[in-house]
């Protein structure tokens, strides 16, 4: 089970999250959010995902499945890898921040798990076999209207393994919670 964060700093973070990505694109460089907040200052594993405001299309996703910085400062951070890191798309442009829609997940630590105990809509999925790997937020599965078997055989082909490969000895599982929220619970 994962403790979510109240409002208020649910609020907070997703101002973080704008104002570095606003700061980074109009001056290149990263802005720091000094804190005294014990839950934003513990080291947390974080996603943030961009999305289109206009049509909910996917712009950018980037995050950590191990926790690396402190919540405030991860956030911050992947923000702006979102927009820039992401292989998938081109370069989020200071024009385009208008029409962004910023989403976070906070993630619980992964815990290694039999395809049988997981379960879609409160698990987030890890699998990792050889050198390859792909990871889904639990919203992935519910928001594409997946069952389990597809859920897997989905996650092998994003860590371009062949289908079933999930249920091969070698492949690791792993399970996770997410606290998730976006902009558009609080409305302006």
């Amino acid at each position: 089970m994962i403790t979510q964060l109240s409002a208020e700093l649910r609020l907070k973070l997703l101002r973080v999250a704008r104002q570095s990505l606003e700061y980074f694109m109009e001056n290149g460089d990263h802005i720091q959010f000094p804190t005294e907040i014990p839950e934003l200052l513990e080291k947390r594993a974080v996603f943030v995902t961009l999305r289109k405001r206009s049509n909910g299309d996917l712009r950018g996703c980037i995050g950590h499945s191990k926790p690396r910085y402190p919540l405030i400062e991860a956030v911050a951070k992947t923000a702006i890898s979102s927009a820039v890191d992401d292989s998938r798309f081109t370069p989020l442009k200071i024009d385009e921040l208008p029409d962004l829609l910023i989403e976070l997940n906070v993630l619980s630590p992964m815990s290694p798990s039999k395809p049988e105990n997981v379960e879609i809509g409160k698990h987030g999925l890890m699998i990792n076999k050889g050198s390859k790997g792909a990871l889904f937020l639990p919203e992935v599965p519910v928001s594409n209207d997946w069952d389990l078997k597809t859920f897997f055989d989905e996650i092998c082909s994003k860590a371009d393994l062949p289908k079933g490969s999930w249920n091969n000895r070698y492949a690791e599982l792993y399970v996770f919670e997410s606290d998730a929220w976006g902009e558009n619970e609080f409305p302006n």
